[in-house]
């Protein structure tokens, strides 16, 4: 994705910009840290990375017609030997510098919209989800950024990471800015927050759900994981936020923010915006909202689920903060919807209530089966994995969440990627007490199946941990998967 005019800077101005000096000045019509898109007159940012370094491409991104390369001392070194003749961008750390830099060819876009960046482990896609609802309820054209897919409006482009690389991420909002998009939702990852993605970017608001274990394969500690996500919490990004407060993390980040923030809290008169009221309804809740200043607001939010009222707040705190009236919030709250492959309902005419979340940390899964366990008299029959590759200590402690929260708990493979499926079953089911009506079955199609024979009239089935997902990776191989398809069917046939 790029903006039909193509930018126009000057070399000489990038280099003065980054603070050094460089021979030649070409016109930049962009830059690209990916060298399979480069286009030609961009520059190419040729990162170090965890197994390689980008330098390695710099061939072929000349051949594609690169300018000039933006890199680190290795890589102007692996770049010589390999005889390529560019002029050289060279900084201690490229990565840290590829938004701001990014940002300034494409005549800084962020500032020309509002902005909001969502962090935390769970709720960021369906936060978002309904803060790109209100500013289009209220009249606005607006952005999306995240998960499930990127928005321009009512157009949709694929994702390939919860927050893009930090040059893709400036070319869609000046893709946007182009567009006169006023406003704009973004899912910001602790893996790009750690990585400088969103560096460049100025926000009009940021907001934090919720943080409980996840990702620690990446970040090693809770601590380490936590300052991560607190670094959207900073001067160069914003200068307000928006703070979930019912966690201790939510907590401690309202005490150490820099910039005055609003508390948020589904159940505590103390915060900021909290629930006066919540009484569930077949469709979702009756709601009594209070704000600042004397805020009230009541209506209907068509959400099933305690959490999805945490993230609703959230949304109704940080489109508040972006100057969308209290009139247009509650207009729109009877017309929200869940992000996709979010407790997303396949109904097939069956007796019972059929559920696909993308739920995969422990604190997820409880939280999810305790709504399920609400929705119904009868059993909750649950199907659950771990995704392979990735942080391995949760695995035990998602088996307990599902055994604790279903009736006929049924273990599964997720995206085993290189991993042994059943191995990571082992894991999940390591000290856990499962009881006789417990089920492990690898194929996910044939659990997803136990789970249908097993439903009878006014149960609860849920299927966890891929949501919107639409392939299984197993061997480095995607097979098409997808949860909603999948279960449909089955109930189907």
């Amino acid at each position: 994705m790029r903006p039909l005019t193509p930018a126009n800077k000057k070399l000489s101005e990038c280099a003065r910009f980054l603070e050094i000096k460089i021979e030649g000045d070409a016109t930049v019509k962009g830059i690209s840290s990916n060298s399979r898109d480069l286009q030609a007159g961009e520059i190419f940012a040729a990162l170090p990375g965890e197994k390689f370094h980008g330098a390695r491409f710099a061939s072929d991104a000349a051949s594609r017609g690169s300018i000039a390369i933006l890199t680190d001392a290795e890589g102007s070194r692996l770049i010589k030997e390999a005889g390529l003749n560019l002029p050289f961008l060279t900084v201690d750390n490229p990565r840290a510098l590829l938004g701001p830099l990014a940002s300034f060819i494409y005549g800084n876009p962020s500032k020309a919209m509002k902005i909001v960046g969502v962090t935390g482990t769970n709720g960021k896609t369906t936060t978002t989800h309904l803060l790109f609802q209100i500013f289009r309820a209220a009249g606005l054209s607006a952005g999306l950024i995240g998960t499930v897919g990127n928005q321009i409006d009512g157009e949709q482009f694929p994702a390939t990471h919860t927050t893009p690389e930090s040059d893709e991420l400036q070319r869609i909002f000046a893709v946007m800015a182009e567009r006169g998009v006023q406003a704009a939702a973004i899912e910001v990852s602790s893996h790009a927050l750690a990585q400088y993605r969103v560096d460049g970017t100025r926000f009009a608001t940021v907001g934090f759900t919720n943080l409980t274990q996840d990702h620690l394969d990446y970040h090693g500690t809770m601590e380490n994981y936590f300052a991560a996500k607190s670094r959207l919490f900073g001067r160069d990004f914003a200068s307000q936020g928006s703070i979930v407060i019912d966690g201790a993390f939510g907590k401690k980040l309202s005490e150490i923010s820099p910039f005055k923030t609003k508390s948020v809290s589904s159940g505590k008169e103390r915060a900021d915006w909290h629930l006066s009221e919540a009484i569930p309804y077949e469709m979702g809740y009756k709601v009594s909202i209070s704000g600042p200043d004397g805020i009230s607001i009541q209506g209907e939010i068509p959400l099933f689920g305690d959490h999805n009222l945490e993230n609703a707040l959230l949304a109704i705190s940080l489109a508040h903060q972006c100057g969308i009236s209290v009139h247009d919030i509650k207009s729109a709250l009877p017309t929200l919807r869940g992000a996709p492959g979010r407790l997303e309902r396949i109904d097939r005419g069956q007796g019972f209530i059929a559920l696909v979340d993308y739920a995969h940390t422990p604190d997820a899964v409880r939280r999810i089966l305790s709504t399920a366990r609400n929705l119904t008299k009868g059993k909750v029959i649950a199907v659950l994995g771990c995704g392979g590759d990735r942080d391995s200590s949760k695995r035990p402690l998602m088996g307990a969440a599902l055994t604790e929260g279903a009736d006929i708990p049924i273990f599964t493979s997720d995206n085993p990627r290189s991993e042994d499926p059943m191995k990571i079953i082992r894991e999940m089911t390591q000290g856990v007490a499962l009881s006789h009506d417990a089920r492990v079955i690898v194929d996910r199609r044939e659990a997803i199946n136990e789970g249908v024979r097993c439903a009878l009239e006014g149960d609860v089935l849920i299927v966890l941990g891929k949501g919107h997902e639409t392939g299984q990776e197993i061997s480095g191989t995607k097979h098409p998967f997808d949860d909603r398809i999948v279960l449909s069917e089955l109930i189907h046939s």
